[in-house]
C-alpha cells in the first residue's frame, strides 16, 4: 500500500523534506510505519530514540496509536513535540 508521510518540525530536518511517498505491505500499523522510518534516521546517524517516543502520530487529520492498521492512500503526518529540550539532544 502507498501512503503519503508528512514530516513537521525536526523531523523535516532530519529527512531533509516535508513529505514523501512511503510503501508498506497491506495490513502494517502505524507502529510499523514509525519504526521503519526510525531506523531509516539512524542510518543517517540520526539516533534520538527520546524523539521519537514522543511524535505524535494523525492519519488523515485525526490523532492515533501505533496499534492503528493503516490503509492505502491514507495521509501520516508525524508531529514532534513543539518546543522544549531538542538542543539537549541535538547538541
Amino acid at each position: 500500500m502507498r501512503l503519503r508521510v508528512l514530516y513537521f518540525g525536526v523531523l523535516k530536518d532530519i529527512f531533509g523534506r516535508d513529505g514523501e511517498e512511503v510503501e508498506l505491505p497491506a495490513g502494517s500499523s502505524v507502529e510499523m510505519l514509525t519504526k521503519m522510518l526510525r531506523e531509516r534516521a539512524r542510518g543517517g546517524s540520526i539516533a534520538a530514540d527520546d524523539l521519537w517516543r514522543s511524535v505524535a502520530v494523525a492519519v488523515n487529520q485525526e490523532y492515533v496509536q501505533g496499534a492503528v492498521v493503516l490503509q492505502d492512500r491514507d495521509e501520516v503526518a508525524l508531529l514532534p513535540p513543539v518546543s522544549g529540550g531538542w538542543d539537549e539532544v541535538w547538541g
